[in-house]
């Protein structure tokens, strides 16, 4: 077999052959990953003749086309699509175009008229490809339909750039960043929920938003796996997240005495058994006092699941089939099961539309309580809810299961190796198949950013250069073997930017770690804000200044697989990493060095810019982080021009542990810990108060 032949087809498949981490090292693709990612994709290569034939079929694609699936369009300009036919094709060609709002424009053209640019084989016959010249089209999603053929596309018209707040660049906005299931209200249930949001919302005094965790799915009867970026649905909500007592059923199921939870951490299985066990009374009073009435609650309810169509449905068949197996790995369950389509499927649904019912009623309460909140930041802020969307999701999941067609199953995203992780990362998450995804016309990632956009003003994209590349992993291999694969980013940056100006919200990438080169160019040319973290934000052995932050960044001090501000200057993180085995005792030495050096600079930074407290100086290293040098990192970041500056509640409150610790799963309390006072006490202390007054006032002067 030929490495040569292998690399081609492979290069031709997107995958590349080598790369250069943050290091600067370079590192081969090996034979053997190829192959895998190949056959991840559905192209055989384990011999000669198999690459050849995967080669014939790659290059073949386009010229079994008439017209691409899709075809993305700039707001106010013509284009000219692809059209292949045989070479002697003439005459006239009729074509019509029904736009979004039902509106039908139609024309023909000669097809004599139309040039033939390249000619290539489809089916063994000769194919010409020709431009067919279309008009300018309204923003949307519109279909081009060729008069006496099947063939049919999806004619996106996007504008050039993301939404940006109206007020900018006049002014710059700041907001707040919780994990909400870690907020705390006198009277919850263990877990911060959508009430305890409303109550976040309205004690954030001037704040312009207010930043949130993702809220995806997870899976029901794994509880306790909790982190929001190995979801079950990207698409749906996490009912833990309900406030139960502010659904009108619960007031009519007449709820016993329920346990009271008041540990440090979420006690996701305990919580989950009893939150659930409620509502699953809840909607038996909703089915028999509502929908056998088919009165007013019951008509939301029937047009809510009317307005989540397929996706909704298949979400909730998939989880009363996770009822009937007993398990959400949906790998393991019988064919019939593993195929949302089948006869099968579709057998089971009409035999359990109850607890189909159930997942929709859950969906149903989950979309009023967070569109709620979503109203009242809407009202009391510039901004709003500032959400994020998980890079992908767990590979037993609800979408992947939904959606297999256009998943790379036998893959999985990660990270290569670096500093960090000598290893290189495995997330356990499954990637696109890029082609399959154009071949579905994007239908999955246009309800995925038009959901994600529903009701937030400000969008985090876990790791955005996903949509450039992304690092990929063979299922069961070892995180180091993986390579880079290549995304559409243009066809992304199209969808992303045209629900973010549908959905006035504003997109913010989270562009850490290796950034292919012009990436963040081309996310600014799109006003798509780049993620800057004070930490990592250093020009040689400096931090940078606040007016060397770029205009389009969100800017924040941390994040949560990092250490809170207090963390940072103690070497907490450090301290647990040792204590786990995460670094060696000769790396957490060097590394606690290294630390001493970053306050000193930081200190450095800090007094240039005449934030420093005067009773400190460059020498300042006590064991403790006073609120006078917390306010002023606060106080230097929040001067940057950077449009939006985000602070982290944690950080407000003096927390010392961090949320999540990458490279851990139970080892430490990833997900679970929650802040040690209630908001009420938080959201009233005075040091806190004039804490992001303080914000407010820096934020509030000139660009």
């Amino acid at each position: 077999m030929s490495d040569h032949a292998l690399a081609r087809l492979a290069e031709a498949a997107g995958i590349e052959a080598r790369y250069w981490d943050i290091e600067g090292r370079q590192h081969e693709t090996t034979p053997e990953t190829m192959r895998a990612l190949l056959r991840a994709f559905g192209l055989r290569a384990e011999s000669g003749a198999e690459i050849g034939e995967s080669l014939a079929l790659l290059r073949g694609e386009p010229w079994r086309e008439m017209v691409p699936p899709v075809h993305m369009m700039r707001e106010g300009e013509g284009t000219a699509i692809a059209y292949r036919a045989p070479p002697g094709e003439a005459g006239k060609l009729e074509w019509a175009i029904v736009c979004e709002n039902g509106e039908q424009r139609t024309g023909v053209c000669d097809l004599a008229t139309l040039p033939v640019e390249e000619t290539g084989e489809a089916a063994g016959m000769a194919t010409a490809l020709r431009k067919l010249p279309l008009p300018a089209l309204p923003l949307g999603y519109h279909h081009l339909r060729l008069a006496g053929a099947e063939a049919e596309t999806l004619l996106i018209v996007a504008p050039p750039s993301c939404h940006l707040p109206a007020g900018w660049p006049r002014r710059r906005y700041w907001g707040l960043a919780a994990q909400l299931y870690a907020l705390r209200r006198r009277g919850d249930w263990g877990i911060g929920d959508f009430t305890a949001l409303r109550a976040l919302i309205a004690g954030a005094g001037a704040a312009d938003a207010v930043g949130l965790n993702p809220l995806h799915a997870l899976f029901r009867d794994v509880p306790e796996a909790a982190s929001p970026y190995s979801p079950s649905s990207r698409l749906f909500c996490n009912p833990l997240y309900l406030d139960i007592e502010a659904v009108t059923e619960y007031a009519e199921a007449q709820v016993g005495a329920r346990r009271r939870h008041v540990g440090a951490f979420v006690d996701y299985r305990s919580i989950a058994a009893e939150k659930y066990a409620v509502l699953e009374t809840m909607f038996r009073v909703f089915q028999s006092r509502h929908l056998a009435a088919t009165d007013a609650r019951a008509a939301d309810f029937l047009a809510f699941v009317a307005q989540g169509g397929e996706p909704l449905r298949k979400f909730a068949l998939f989880e009363a089939l996770c009822e009937a197996f007993g398990s959400h790995d949906w790998r393991h369950w019988p064919l019939w099961a593993q195929n949302a389509d089948s006869p099968g499927a579709r057998a089971f649904a009409e035999d359990h539309t109850s607890r189909i019912a159930y997942s929709q009623y859950l969906q149903w309460q989950c979309d009023m309580q967070l569109g709620a909140a979503s109203a009242l930041a809407r009202e009391r802020m510039a901004i709003g809810l500032y959400g994020d969307l998980a890079v992908s999701v767990d590979t037993t999941s609800a979408d992947h299961w939904a959606e297999r067609k256009i998943f790379a199953g036998e893959a999985r995203i990660g990270a290569p190796p670096d500093p960090f992780n000598e290893q290189g990362q495995e997330w356990g998450v499954v990637p696109f198949d890029p082609r399959a995804l154009r071949r579905s016309g994007y239908g999955y990632l246009i309800a995925l950013f038009r959901s994600a956009m529903r009701h937030v003003g400000a969008l985090r994209i876990d790791h955005v250069m996903g949509w450039q590349r992304l690092f990929l992993v063979p299922a069961g291999a070892p995180a180091a073997s993986g390579a880079y694969v290549r995304y559409p980013l243009e066809d992304f940056l199209a969808i992303a930017a045209l629900e973010s100006r549908r959905n006035q919200c504003l997109l913010i990438g989270e562009d850490l770690g290796t950034v292919p080169a012009g990436f963040r160019e081309r996310m600014a040319a799109a006003k798509l804000l780049s993620c800057r973290v004070f930490y990592f934000e250093r020009d040689g052995a400096r931090f940078r200044r606040p007016q060397e932050f770029p205009l389009l960044s969100a800017v924040s001090a941390t994040t949560h697989d990092l250490a809170t501000l207090r963390g940072y200057w103690l070497g907490e993180d450090i301290a647990v990493k040792a204590r786990l085995g995460v670094l060696a005792m000769d790396e957490a030495a060097r590394a606690r060095t290294a630390r001493a050096e970053d306050k000193r600079l930081m200190l450095e930074a800090l007094r240039d810019e005449g934030v420093l407290p005067a009773d400190l100086d460059l020498a300042y290293a006590t064991a403790e982080l006073s609120p006078a040098l917390a306010a002023a990192i606060h106080a230097y970041l929040a001067r940057t021009p950077s449009l939006l500056f985000v602070a982290q509640l944690d950080d407000l409150a003096g927390s010392l542990e961090q949320t999540n610790l990458p490279g851990t799963t139970t080892e430490y309390p990833n997900w679970r810990r929650r802040l040690a006072r209630t908001l009420e006490d938080l959201l009233g202390d005075p040091a806190i108060r004039e804490a992001m007054a303080a914000i407010a006032r820096e934020r509030a002067g000139p660009v």
